[in-house]
């Protein structure tokens, strides 16, 4: 969880946003003046293999295209040499891309994916993009000692699995090993002591990136302490803590070194940290590994095939690579497809991560250069969309709070700034007509890619020894009724109109996601216990109330509570009086949904039900004490994804398939909901899909672990003065960010 909360994923996915709604213009370049980008931290992490962080791939993406693009919903365009026509928000829109896709389903099972590749597209140093540049780059993504986000190698693709079998990470070897290991049968003596001689120096510099980390984020001020930055990490230490005390508070917080150095990672990996990381980072065969990958495949001079041994929904995103060039970031020679080469030599992809801080590809811009919290691009004329009409743009560093503060003063050009009621007041103020869009800044609002909810565990809110019991079902649907009935006022207050409540545990963003037109569409937890309605269009703010806490009760006499007078007086065997409820507000109420909780809080008080308010400073407090089992219920966030797999999050295993990576939060086992988890998943319909996700979704409204509460709007600011807005990207989306068509954005 920790290295989730360090890294802010753009999506889960590397590859380019662009697409393009319009095909090659010709035109160059002809505005020497820059455009000004106002951005969030680097990390110098900008290959389209290794980029992490929101801001690192959006310089990537910058350089790159990628082999697949989307639409503005977030569905893959497979069409791109000629491009796809789709309608959004009333308008059509046509997408091109570098290659054209045709799915076939097999009889035997077996999914082929048939890609043809344009043949007049070019690298931005002039050579030529071919289908060997895809292979070398799906390889490098596939090799056994790939440590980036791209999950490529996941997928079912045939061979894969003998491909990366038998080959281990020597780094990860020798912390397995430990320093007094005396079988050198992978490795010499000499190896082994030189890498443990380096072991201490390492761990200090891996610790203190994290301090780094903290500071260059926010997490911590500028000049804290070790120790300071160790407590919102999730360690005490003592004021005087050194990194090396830090890094030794790490390892012992772990059964092994090897998953203490994979978990508490920032933005630098524990082999990094070394002075030669290469060394470490290479593989050594430790058994049988094929020498390729049978399901990847050559199939002409523009075409290839990738073979899925079953179907997978979600691989058509994987799928979605940077076609980086093998020219500059592996060695032609070495491509050989006959002799089972792919541009670099397998287990060792030193030259891949030697331009890790300089990225080139075929993208719409050039990198030139990162100096001074400044990264510098020039325009690419050969980009195959057609040359940028801005020649120069700038991705500059900017703290949060001077983002805004920048376009005012014409600093910046374009910029983020997180989005609330304070700052829509100070758009509101720059503007001479009142408005977010004026004279001064113009202003898109985009949903996030995400959600707010209130959840509960199962394992601590419960009848009984049942977690999926009628009864603790009941228990858990009595709180959400009352919690259910504050959001539209902690919604509205926290937010005013930048966000919504949403009614199902999913983002609005997806395609997936119910509509308020749907026939069998409801609010969540408005129902009680006998299936009918709990409040009229009419109702007062306190007849509302006083409607949730009689649903409230309805529910806990069905989980076996005693109720006198209309309170609880008694709770049945494995249920509670009072519950804790964690909420990450700073120690301050600052969070979306606290109002929501105190309103909860206060009113299950009438009827009986103690509920403990727990705000946390630090909010790592919350995912460790979730680990640990130790929380009753708590507020947070969701970052989603374009496909809505629920897979990672609901599904608790059914002997075969191994639980997704969070259910143990929730603690839901139910079968019914792993079994149409795992039928979406095996169907290319989207219509399909999609009723099977509504019956997810209800279901996990069922078990009442999850309220739904708000979906936010992100804001990307542009400078009416200095920017051309009919320049810029229309109609953007979480899937279609304004970076897609930059070519065209010009200056006044």
């Amino acid at each position: 969880m920790k290295r989730f909360l360090a890294i802010v994923l753009a999506v889960t996915l590397i590859f380019s946003v662009f697409a393009g709604c319009s095909g090659k213009s010709g035109e160059k370049a002809n505005n020497s003046k820059p455009l000004v980008v106002g951005y969030s931290n680097f990390s110098s992490k900008f290959s389209p293999f290794f980029a992490e962080t929101a801001y690192d791939q959006d310089v990537s993406t910058m350089t790159q295209i990628s082999l697949l693009t989307m639409d503005r919903m977030g569905s893959i365009i497979q069409k791109g040499i000629k491009g796809e026509t789709i309608a959004y928000n009333g308008k059509d829109y046509t997408y091109y891309g570098p290659a054209d896709l045709d799915i076939k389903e097999n009889t035997d099972g077996t999914v082929d994916y048939n890609f043809t590749l344009r043949d007049d597209v070019v690298f931005s140093d002039g050579e030529k993009v071919t289908v060997d540049d895809v292979l070398f780059s799906m390889y490098v993504l596939c090799d056994p000692t790939y440590d980036g986000s791209s999950t490529l190698f996941a997928l079912p693709i045939k061979g894969m699995e003998d491909y990366r079998s038998g080959m281990e990470v020597l780094g990860t070897l020798l912390l397995e090993a430990g320093k007094d290991n005396k079988d050198f049968k992978l490795w010499d003596e000499a190896t082994q002591t030189a890498f443990w001689g380096e072991f201490d120096k390492a761990g200090e510099a891996f610790a203190q990136s994290i301090v780094d980390y903290c500071i260059a984020n926010g997490i911590n001020a500028e000049g804290d302490s070790v120790a300071k930055c160790a407590a919102n990490w999730g360690y005490e230490l003592k004021e005087d803590a050194t990194a090396a005390d830090f890094f030794n508070a790490i390892l012992d917080g772990y059964d092994t070194v090897t998953e203490a150095v994979e978990t508490e990672v920032a933005d630098k990996g524990f082999f990094e940290c070394f002075s030669n990381p290469d060394d470490w980072k290479k593989a050594v065969e430790t058994g049988k590994s094929a020498a390729s990958i049978e399901g990847i495949k050559k199939t002409g001079d523009n075409s290839f095939t990738v073979t899925l041994t079953e179907v997978d929904a979600t691989a058509i995103y994987n799928l979605a690579i940077n076609i980086a060039p093998m020219h500059y970031y592996g060695d032609k020679a070495k491509f050989d497809i006959d002799k089972n080469m792919f541009g670099f030599d397998k287990g060792d992809l030193s030259s891949v991560r030697a331009k890790t801080k300089t990225p080139m590809g075929a993208g719409p811009y050039k990198f030139v250069k990162f100096e001074n919290g400044v990264v510098y691009f020039e325009a690419n004329d050969k980009y195959y969309l057609g040359a940028p009409k801005t020649t120069n743009v700038q991705f500059k560093e900017t703290n949060d709070t001077d983002k805004l503060n920048g376009v005012i003063t014409n600093s910046i050009d374009i910029t983020d700034p997180s989005y609330s009621l304070d700052t829509q007041k100070a758009i509101k103020e720059a503007n001479d007509n009142g408005e977010i869009t004026g004279s001064k800044i113009t202003t898109s609002l985009v949903e996030n890619l995400g959600y707010g909810y209130m959840a509960m565990s199962a394992k601590a809110v419960k009848v009984g020894d049942k977690l999926g019991s009628d009864e603790s079902k009941a228990l858990r649907k009595a709180l959400a009724t009352v919690f259910a009935n504050y959001r539209d006022l902690t919604v509205d207050s926290y937010y005013g109109d930048t966000a919504e409540v949403i009614n199902y545990p999913i983002s609005n963003t997806s395609w997936a996601a119910p509509k308020a037109t749907d026939p069998d569409y409801a609010a969540a937890f408005s129902k009680d216990v006998d299936g009918k309605d709990i409040y009229t269009a009419d109702m007062t703010k306190e007849a509302r109330e006083e409607a949730s806490l009689k649903a409230a009760l309805g529910f806990l006499e069905k989980a076996g509570y005693t109720v006198a007078d209309g309170k609880v007086t008694k709770a049945p065997e494995g249920a509670k009086l009072e519950y804790t409820a964690w909420i990450p507000a700073d120690g301050s109420g600052d969070h979306p949904a606290f109002m929501m909780l105190k309103q909860g809080k206060d009113a299950l008080a009438k009827i009986g039900i103690t509920i403990n308010i727990k705000d946390l400073a630090n909010s790592s407090e919350l995912w460790t004490s979730l680990d640990a089992d130790q929380v009753d219920m708590w507020c947070a966030a969701w970052g989603a994804t374009p496909d809505p797999d629920m897979y990672q999050v609901y599904f608790s295993g059914d002997g075969k398939n191994a639980p997704g990576g969070s259910q143990k939060h929730y603690d839901i086992d139910d079968q019914e909901l792993n079994k149409l988890i795992l039928d979406a998943r095996k169907s290319l319909d989207q219509s399909f899909r999609k009723t099977m996700y509504k019956d997810c979704l209800d279901i996990i409204l069922d078990w009442g672990v999850e309220i739904p509460v708000y979906q936010r709007k992100n804001a990307v600011i542009f400078s009416t003065e200095r920017v051309n807005i009919d320049s810029v990207t229309p109609d953007i989306t979480p899937f279609y960010p304004w970076l897609s068509e930059i070519q065209n954005i010009t200056l006044k």
